[in-house]
C-alpha cells in the first residue's frame, strides 16, 4: 500500500473550522454540497476555508438520524447526565466514540453528520472531505467508527459491505471509505487496505479526541487524494507537543475560519 511520506516541520496550531452542519436546524437532512472549495497559499502553507464561496452543484439527503435526544458530543453527554446512561455500556462508548471522531476530524477539513440506525450497513457517519488535491468539489465519506474492537482485516471487509449499501449520494466516483478505529492499524489491516480495489483508509482516533494515524489505498488516491500527504508538526506551549497535518504537494494544509 502506498501510504504519504511524512514530514516534521514546525507551524502555528490549525484554527477548527465551523462546520456547515453546525449551522444546520435541528434535524435536517439535506446540506448543500459547494461546487467549488476555496484555497488560499501563503505563508508556505495551503489554506482551506471553511465557508467556501460559490454555487452548489448538487445537494446531499442524509438518512434519517437515529434520535432527536442528541446531535453532537456536548448535547450527548448532557442527555447520558439526565437519563442515567451507563458509560461503560456499549451504547455509550460507540455513541461517544462517534461524535469524538466527528470532532476530532473537523481540523482536517471533514462535516461530517451521525447516521447510523437499522439497515445501515454499519455506516456510523456521513459527510464530505474537503481537500485542495479535490478541485471541483469535497470528496463524500462513508465513516465505520469501531472502539473497543480488536483491529484486524475484517473491518476492512466489513467497510468494503458499507460501499454496497451506501445512500445514493454516496455512490460512484469521488466517494471514499474510511475506517476509524481507537488503536493504531494493525500490519493485517494496513494490508488489507491496500489490497482492497475500493477507494478507502484508515484514521486511529484516540477515545480523547487525538487523531494519530491516516492512510489510505491508491485507488483512493484516484479518487482524490492524489498529492496528498500526511506530516507532522509540534505546537509551542508549557509542554511541546506532537500532531498530525495534512499537506498537498509538500505543503501543509490547513483549515480555517470564515465570518
Amino acid at each position: 500500500m502506498q501510504v504519504s511520506r511524512s514530514i516534521l516541520t514546525r507551524i502555528r496550531p490549525l484554527n477548527a473550522p465551523r462546520c456547515a452542519i453546525a449551522a444546520l436546524r435541528h434535524g435536517s437532512r439535506y446540506l448543500p454540497v459547494t461546487a467549488r472549495p476555496f484555497y488560499s497559499q501563503g505563508n508556505g502553507g495551503i489554506a482551506i476555508n471553511s465557508h467556501p464561496t460559490g454555487g452548489t452543484s448538487d445537494t446531499l439527503i442524509y438518512p434519517e438520524a437515529p434520535t432527536t435526544a442528541h446531535s453532537d458530543l456536548a448535547s450527548f453527554l448532557d442527555y447520558a447526565r439526565r437519563t442515567g446512561l451507563d458509560t461503560a455500556s456499549t451504547t455509550f462508548v460507540g455513541t461517544h466514540f462517534e461524535y469524538m471522531v466527528a470532532s476530532a476530524l473537523l481540523p482536517f477539513g471533514f462535516c461530517l453528520h451521525r447516521v447510523g440506525g437499522q439497515s445501515d450497513h454499519g455506516i456510523d457517519l456521513l459527510g464530505t472531505w474537503s481537500v485542495p488535491s479535490a478541485v471541483s468539489q469535497p470528496l463524500r465519506v462513508l465513516l465505520q467508527c469501531k472502539a473497543s474492537k480488536k483491529p484486524g482485516p475484517h473491518l476492512v471487509r466489513e467497510l468494503e459491505g458499507a460501499f454496497v449499501g451506501a445512500p445514493s449520494g454516496w455512490r460512484g466516483s469521488g466517494v471514499l471509505g474510511l475506517l476509524v478505529i481507537d488503536r493504531p492499524a494493525t500490519k493485517g489491516m494496513r494490508d488489507a487496505v491496500g489490497r482492497s480495489r475500493w477507494p478507502m483508509g484508515c484514521i486511529s482516533c484516540s477515545r480523547i479526541g487525538k487523531v494519530e494515524q491516516i492512510l489510505w489505498n491508491r485507488r483512493a488516491e484516484e479518487e482524490g487524494l492524489a498529492g496528498m500527504g500526511v506530516g507532522t508538526r509540534y505546537s509551542s506551549g508549557e509542554e511541546e507537543t506532537q500532531h498530525l497535518v495534512l499537506t498537498f504537494k509538500g505543503k501543509q494544509v490547513g483549515v480555517v475560519k470564515s465570518d
